[in-house]
């Protein structure tokens, strides 16, 4: 990890994850969902992280690197990334290694990232399936590396080697200074994500796309980290109630089913 003076070297870690319109149905086992007519897609946040990577290059020049952990079929989100203008991806595949966890998946992208020369590291904030928003500032702390989390405008000072990075808390808007490398995951309002053009979709299919199993990575502990032991769906809501009758009763009403029957009071 190191920094060049005329170019920069950004890296994006994406995900991909069931769309966010699919239906979600659990298998019939009930130890995972039905995954048989799901569409997948990059992880939405992960997009933000891509496009601001291309901003990057288009501004200083330089390269894009999408790096993704998962079975064959998250090579297909790697080629999306290409169409979108990344120049090389990488996928550690994970078949035959089941009960991979965010510590794992942390461990396996930063043995990957740790041999890999970059200025910038990408993450969306959160994976929209499993939300554990993690992965990125774990990979920041295996890599010894600074980090700022679900940042919505970002500033790079290329003659000073730093980036300026703003996020919003409650109540204000937080502004942290950051020398480069670093890791920064990305929130809505970062930027707006482009779509993959015709030309960049026919392109992507030339560019390089390396796969490294994950049982080659050295060091790194495989065994199974999530068991897990049965999967339900929420139960449905009942249907609400409609309090007929005088404001001044149907309040009274309320209060004493808020309180006798639903016991929130």
């Amino acid at each position: 990890l190191g920094w060049r003076k005329e170019e920069m070297i950004s890296v994006v870690c994406i995900k991909q994850v069931p769309a966010t319109e699919s239906r979600i149905r659990i298998d019939k086992d009930g130890m995972d969902i039905d995954r048989s007519d799901l569409s997948y897609v990059v992880n939405p946040y992960d997009e933000f992280g891509v496009e601001e990577a291309l901003r990057i290059k288009e501004r200083f020049g330089g390269e894009v690197l999408v790096v993704t952990l998962g079975p064959p079929k998250a090579a297909e989100a790697l080629r999306t990334c290409l169409a979108m203008g990344a120049d090389q991806a990488i996928h550690i595949k994970t078949e035959g290694f089941p009960g991979i966890n965010s510590l794992s998946t942390a461990m396996a992208l930063a043995e990957v990232l740790r041999g890999t020369p970059c200025d910038i590291i990408f993450f969306g904030k959160q994976a929209v399936d499993d939300d554990n928003a993690s992965v990125g500032i774990q990979v920041g702390e295996f890599l010894n590396l600074p980090h700022v989390a679900v940042i919505n405008k970002l500033e790079i000072d290329i003659s000073r080697k730093i980036a300026v990075a703003h996020r919003q808390i409650e109540g204000g808007l937080e502004v942290v200074e950051t020398p480069l490398p670093a890791i920064f995951t990305c929130q809505k309002g970062l930027n707006e994500p482009r779509y993959a053009s015709l030309p960049g979709i026919m392109k992507a299919k030339q560019k390089p796309l390396k796969e490294i199993g994950i049982g080659e990575l050295k060091g790194l502990d495989t065994s199974p980290g999530l068991a897990i032991r049965s999967m339900s769906l929420p139960p449905k809501r009942e249907s609400g109630r409609i309090i007929e009758g005088e404001p001044r009763e149907a309040v009274r009403e309320l209060v004493n089913l808020l309180r006798e029957e639903a016991k929130a009071l």
